[in-house]
């Protein structure tokens, strides 16, 4: 069943989506991704008891598979919502194809203008954008909670933690640097830093391995999503004080991400957040697990700096990064501040 909400308003994140690629693109990419695939349905499968004769809220529905997992461990009722008018409709067709269109009720409509004439029990979204926090999905799943969600409710995924670690690619930077060096046997090495001024100028979203890291990873921020407030994921800030494992020109600095399914509302603070990988479902998308200018440092030689996210009031689904680092001998190495656009 397919419902329309009349305050529904163009959004434009989607007209930005369209613009990178196909909308088709965006969401196979995602279905295509087993890791999330894999994860995501155990995690509701663990959490079966909590979700069995309850009603869910999938915010950010997409292609509808959230929801018809949920249906199929036993919820009484789901509410798949999702903003984009196109892919709402064919969503319709998924849960119809699947005969469960007397669990799942379709919703299209911005998150905030949603009336819903019931709390909810669980609430499941793939809020996790670029870095965690690009997007504002997050920003959502927290209106969602405040709103809709009963006294015990559960969140999946439940809580996030954002990571970081400067990281060495040498093949990478010759890739896109040294290839100037001899062009049909023209030299155009005038061409170098004009590269390295542009080609890594803005945030680079790519696959690195464990071996390219220079320092063990630091936590920049950890998600609560039982307690996290709109206000705190404004703007976060994390000094940093690493010391690397290995000799290595610093290429870059990588930011990644693991999503948590503990169903937990505790403050899970009090846990390591890498230790947590242990005893919960986890969604990993760092170097460790199947499938981002430089200086040169010592081995076991400090690295400290500080990294602050901002959100933009207006344009949420952006990321302001600044990212300020020094080592050796202490001198300021890099000041740099970008916009992070999220595809996803």
């Amino acid at each position: 069943m397919l419902q329309q909400d009349p305050n529904a308003e163009p959004q434009i994140t989607r007209q930005c989506f369209r613009r990178r690629y196909p909308e088709t693109d965006f969401y196979e990419e995602k279905n295509r991704d087993k890791v999330r695939n894999h994860t995501y349905k155990s995690a509701i499968e663990y959490h079966a008891d909590n979700i069995r004769n309850k009603v869910v809220l999938d915010l950010g529905c997409g292609t509808g598979i959230l929801s018809i997992l949920c249906a199929k461990a036993g919820a009484r009722k789901v509410y798949a919502v999702d903003a984009g008018t196109d892919i709402a409709s064919q969503v319709a067709n998924i849960v119809d194809a699947n005969g469960l269109s007397h669990v799942i009720i379709v919703v299209r409509g911005r998150f905030e203008d949603l009336e819903i004439n019931e709390d909810v029990d669980v609430i499941v979204s793939e809020w996790m954008g670029q870095m965690l926090l690009g997007e504002d999905m997050l920003l959502r799943v927290i209106t969602a909670r405040d709103r809709w969600l009963k006294p015990g409710g559960v969140i999946l995924p439940s809580s996030g933690t954002l990571f970081m670690a400067p990281f060495t690619n040498f093949e990478r930077y010759c890739e896109k640097v040294e290839f100037w060096l001899d062009v049909a046997e023209i030299d155009m090495s005038p061409m170098i830093s004009f590269t390295e001024q542009n080609a890594f100028a803005s945030p680079n979203v790519d696959r690195i391995n464990d071996e390219n890291l220079l320092a063990d990873p630091q936590v920049v921020k950890h998600v609560n999503c039982y307690s996290i407030t709109i206000p705190e994921l404004m703007s976060i800030g994390e000094s940093f004080s690493m010391k690397t494992l290995k000799q290595g020109r610093v290429n870059g600095f990588a930011f990644w991400f693991n999503a948590e399914f503990t169903g937990l509302r505790q403050e899970e603070e009090q846990l390591s957040a890498l230790d947590r990988m242990d005893s919960a479902l986890v969604l990993c998308t760092g170097p460790s697990v199947p499938p981002t200018h430089w200086e040169q440092l010592e081995r076991g030689r400090p690295f400290t700096g500080s990294v602050t996210l901002t959100q933009p009031t207006k344009h949420k689904w952006l990321m302001e990064i600044k990212l300020i680092y020094r080592s050796n001998n202490g001198d300021l190495v890099c000041k740099k501040q970008t916009d992070l656009f999220s595809p996803f």
